[in-house]
């Protein structure tokens, strides 16, 4: 699959084939059908972008993100930025509102608030240097810090869907796993059934939160980028953090052990409560799992069902 140009300067140019991280990515959430629509169509959304924003590309950003191209350009100034082009289904819309809210405090800051659609210009972060580039305890001290900022009171009349809402969306799709894995989805969803009906919070929420979503910057040493944002308690957000670099978790003869003690530092660094932050670090664990083994991810799949069975 490939897309036929993009702008440097006023010099169009080819561009080959699309990155394949995003190929592989948009065909696993949407169907390759429909994945190949939106890649066929995306040489046309990027000159449109590029144009009506005055905007300079240097390149395309490879391997780049899952579910969107990422170009990076200059505007008129010079100013360096990141141009962001999504498919509807990745929620572009719900990024804007949240990245909006944010306007900047802990994550990229959104260029042009005025734009809808499935284009945001963001600013430049470096985009080779994530938290996952430092040590552990570095990594998960500077990731507390940073989603801390990002648990703010949602905008009044928000967009976004609630985590009851999509927990229960996903747990329909659990129960459909094949017999292997019926005790770790049972005691997944019985977590999750347990946790939604007691939750009190109702904060905007970055949804997708780990270690590669937290990137160097120069307004601020790290930000968050990336989110797939909702509303809930804190201990759904830190639930990924919790697995970030599970293959060295699993690696090691005290993965089991490690992996508890990691759930207890964070929910105190946080003060978040211990009990909620282990369920719900085990619905998302067994949830991922699940849609990894059904994407025949299986090497994936493994790891996170190992990673679920030490909770």
């Amino acid at each position: 699959m490939s897309f036929e140009t993009a702008f440097e300067g006023d010099t169009t140019r080819m561009l080959g084939e699309a990155p394949q991280r995003l190929v592989r990515a948009l065909g696993e959430m949407y169907g390759d059908a429909a994945a190949a629509d939106w890649l066929g169509k995306l040489s046309e959304l990027a000159e449109e972008a590029v144009a009506r924003r005055e905007l300079t590309v240097e390149r395309v950003q490879n391997p780049g993100g899952r579910s969107s191209l990422v170009v990076l350009v200059r505007q008129q100034d010079g100013t360096p930025a990141a141009l962001k082009i999504a498919p509807e289904g990745a929620g572009p819309d719900l990024e804007r509102a949240a990245l909006a809210h944010w306007n900047g405090w802990g994550a990229v800051q959104l260029l042009d608030r005025g734009e809808t659609g499935g284009e945001l210009l963001l600013e430049r972060l470096h985009s080779e240097v994530s938290l996952r580039s430092l040590p552990e305890a570095k990594a998960l001290l500077e990731a507390a810090g940073t989603v801390r900022r990002l648990w703010v009171e949602p905008p009044a009349d928000h967009p976004f869907e609630t985590v009851a809402r999509r927990t229960a969306r996903q747990a329909a799709a659990m129960r459909s796993a094949g017999p292997s894995l019926a005790p770790l989805v049972d005691a997944a969803l019985a977590a999750r059934d347990e946790l939604a009906a007691s939750a009190g919070e109702l904060l905007l929420l970055h949804g997708n939160f780990r270690q590669g979503k937290v990137l160097a910057g120069d307004r601020s040493p790290w930000l968050a980028v990336g989110p797939d944002p909702l509303v809930g308690e804190r201990a759904y957000d830190l639930a990924r953090l919790v697995r970030d670099r599970v293959e060295d978790l699993v690696a090691t003869a005290a993965g089991a052990s490690a992996t508890r003690r990691r759930v207890n530092k964070l929910a105190d660094s946080l003060d978040v409560d211990r009990s909620r932050l282990h369920g719900w670090t085990l619905f998302r664990a067994v949830e991922s799992g699940v849609r990894a083994t059904a994407a025949g991810r299986h090497q994936e799949a493994e790891l996170l069902l190992e990673f679920a069975g030490w909770l």
